[in-house]
């Protein structure tokens, strides 16, 4: 007689049933049903918890899993997540090894996981970026030695006023130096903000910027009234190509958080956004760890520069030999003729080092700023001024 198609289910249910009425043996039973006694014994107590649902066959996963996250350490990742929810699992986790070191917190990618799973993530636009730039900053291998400056992209307040911060971090430490919001991109506001950065932490010994105003012009060597009187503090110029926002990188990638965690959306008033501000210059510098600092903050980085902020402002001096003119309404007089230079140089010293007996070499400090032909009593323009640059170098006649 051929034996009957049965489910494993089926099987076990018609075991129980006979357990329960059969008074013979139990180890007979569970022969002529081929298990052991120990696996009949499990599926009679099943069965008495659960009944006959609980005779299915169920999951062989360990329910205490030896990697298993507390529900109190999920909720302090959570929680600080929730206080910096722009940060990532690398920040988050420096962070809370800061706050207790004895605790053993879960890998980068379990706090990852835990993040997603809470819908605690941010979505972010795939972005196609530009080759990046080794300028400004190839140098720039302590405090001080670069500043970048710039305006962050403007944006309304929920009370609809133009909002135009100005910003100002150290290129070494990524010190956030400033963060101020500015009625206008004027000379004397940007002023008085830099007078007030110099003053607290010293003089730099170069700035970078790009080549829009205040910084500079589209005058003679770029200058403005800005950079004329940062060459005055002895603070080199330094100026990103046109289009090319990747050469102060560091710079725009600060601005991007300052965007996420400061103006999305944005306060109801400037002086509100300002208070955000604020804020975000405090957490940036002593809170916030920057992965390419070692996961150390700006401010445990960042030291003030040795050179300070001088009481009065030193003229421009120039070597013997240089002939030294002041600069009125943007004229310098040269053999009873004044000539055009720049508004930027107003009521400044320019000097002139003589090329030879025709062409001069016109200088503000140590830049040079163009070529007077004596005879003609005028400035070489750029062509000129190249050919003249070329034929010096190869020590030819440079009649023009």
């Amino acid at each position: 007689m051929p034996w009957r198609n049965t489910c494993a289910m089926d099987e076990r249910c018609q075991f129980v049933l006979e357990a329960k009425t059969e008074i013979g043996p139990f180890t007979e039973l569970c022969a002529r049903y081929g298990i052991s006694p120990k696996t009949g014994y499990k599926w009679l107590k099943r069965f008495s918890t659960g009944g006959v649902a609980n005779l299915a066959d169920q999951s062989r996963t360990s329910k205490n899993h030896p990697n298993q996250i507390s529900e109190e350490i999920e909720e302090s990742i959570l929680e600080i997540r929730r206080a910096h929810a722009s940060w990532g699992p690398k920040k988050l986790q420096v962070l809370l090894h800061q706050a207790d070191g004895e605790i053993s917190w879960p890998s980068l990618s379990t706090m990852s996981r835990i993040i997603k799973a809470h819908g605690l993530t941010i979505d972010r636009k795939r972005r196609r970026h530009a080759t990046p730039s080794t300028q400004p900053f190839a140098d720039c291998n302590a405090s001080n030695r670069t500043w970048s400056a710039d305006y962050k992209g403007w944006f309304k307040t929920g009370d609809g006023h133009r909002c135009d911060p100005l910003t100002i971090t150290d290129g070494f430490s990524r010190y956030l130096l400033r963060c101020q919001i500015v009625e206008a991109e004027s000379y004397e506001l940007a002023r008085g903000i830099f007078e007030a950065a110099f003053r607290e932490y010293g003089l730099p010994e170069a700035i970078r910027t790009d080549n829009g105003p205040p910084f500079a012009t589209t005058g003679l060597g770029g200058l403005s009234r800005l950079s004329v009187w940062w060459l005055r503090l002895g603070i080199g110029l330094e100026r990103i190509d046109p289009g090319e926002p990747q050469q102060n990188g560091r710079h725009e990638r600060m601005h991007l958080t300052l965007k996420q965690e400061t103006a999305r959306p944005p306060a109801q008033s400037l002086r509100a956004q300002q208070r955000r501000f604020d804020a975000f210059c405090q957490q940036y510098n002593d809170v916030r760890p920057h992965e390419a600092l070692g996961m150390k903050t700006p401010g445990s980085v960042y030291q003030p520069s040795i050179r300070p902020y001088p009481a009065r402002l030193p003229e421009m001096e120039y070597g013997r030999g240089m002939e030294v003119r002041r600069v009125d309404r943007g004229l310098f007089r040269w053999g009873g003729t004044r000539i055009f230079l720049s508004h930027a140089l107003d009521e400044e010293l320019i000097g002139l080092q003589c090329c030879d007996d025709r062409y001069w070499r016109i200088y503000f400090g140590t830049l040079g700023l163009a070529i007077l032909d004596s005879f003609d009593l005028r400035l070489l323009d750029a062509r000129e001024t190249k050919r003249f640059e070329k034929a010096l170098t190869q020590r030819v006649d440079y009649e023009i």
